[in-house]
């Protein structure tokens, strides 16, 4: 542990990698995809973050996703784009995260929660020094775009070690092989991009999508959760009976400059649409 990390006080039942598994069992036993938001961290600043992740949890998202603002963020479309750049400037670290997730376990949050960011940020901090401060503060996971499963050993060592998820991703264009490949390595869930370019353009539910599901599906060991492009609730019901998980970023982002209580009713819409059948 760093010096001087902060510590968190709420007690969960689980937590690290099994919280998710939990989270993604709840949820299909209810008959329903797990509904997993995303917020950049920091944005619009620190103390509306921390309302806006607790309106996620109170409208019913089952995971939250964290992103970790860094100055190049090459899979993210304008509108994460916007809120990481607002949040640098707001001086935003990954450290400034880390307190951020404290004081949210701290202040009630019991969603499963993961960090999502570049590698640079996490090497420049200390990659066993990241794993154990995010653990310490209530971390359950970590995903990073950007590192691809044949240089990630250090990092998923220390995951394992600390009890964390690290999720990887498979892209429309992964062959069959390497999809079994990173099937084998991923822990929590398969983040399944639904289309190429960056997030936030609509996604279309079709034929296409399907297919990738279904071949993902046949080589994961873990739940496979979709993402990019998903905004309305119609969009999140089609995908419902196809993924174990529903992943909502770049609109939840431009719901929540209509404040919290818009953003906790958008998020009720979308968990009332992840019922399957």
């Amino acid at each position: 542990m760093t010096p001087n990390a902060l510590h968190f006080t709420t007690t969960r039942f689980e937590a690290g990698a099994s919280a998710i598994t939990d989270a993604f069992g709840r949820a299909g036993a209810e008959g329903r995809s797990a509904l997993i938001t995303y917020l950049t961290a920091g944005w619009p600043n620190p103390a509306a973050t921390h309302d806006l992740v607790m309106a996620l949890q109170e409208g019913g998202a089952d995971i939250i996703e964290l992103g970790v603002p860094f100055s190049d963020p090459v899979a993210d479309g304008p509108t994460i784009q916007r809120a990481t750049h607002a949040a640098l400037q707001a001086g935003t670290t990954p450290r400034a995260c880390l307190e951020a997730v404290a004081r949210l376990r701290d202040a009630g949050l019991t969603a499963p929660l993961l960090l999502m960011g570049y590698v640079n940020p996490i090497i420049a901090y200390g990659l066993h020094e990241w794993v154990a401060d995010c653990a310490e503060v209530g971390v359950d996971g970590l995903i990073v775009p950007d590192l691809p499963p044949e240089e990630a050993l250090p990092l998923r060592a220390a995951c394992d070690k600390r009890g964390l998820a690290l999720v990887f991703l498979v892209a429309p264009t992964t062959p069959p092989a390497r999809v079994a490949r990173i099937a084998a390595e991923t822990r929590g869930f398969l983040y399944l991009v639904s289309r190429l370019g960056t997030t936030g353009a609509a996604l279309t539910v079709d034929d296409g999508i399907r297919r990738q599901l279904e071949a993902a599906r046949q080589h994961a060991r873990t739940p496979v959760a979709v993402g990019f492009g998903i905004a309305q609730p119609e969009q999140v019901r089609a995908l419902a009976p196809l993924a174990d998980g529903i992943i909502v970023g770049s609109a939840v982002v431009e719901k929540a400059v209509e404040g919290v209580a818009a953003l906790r009713g958008y998020i009720a819409s979308l968990r009332a649409a992840t019922h399957i059948g």
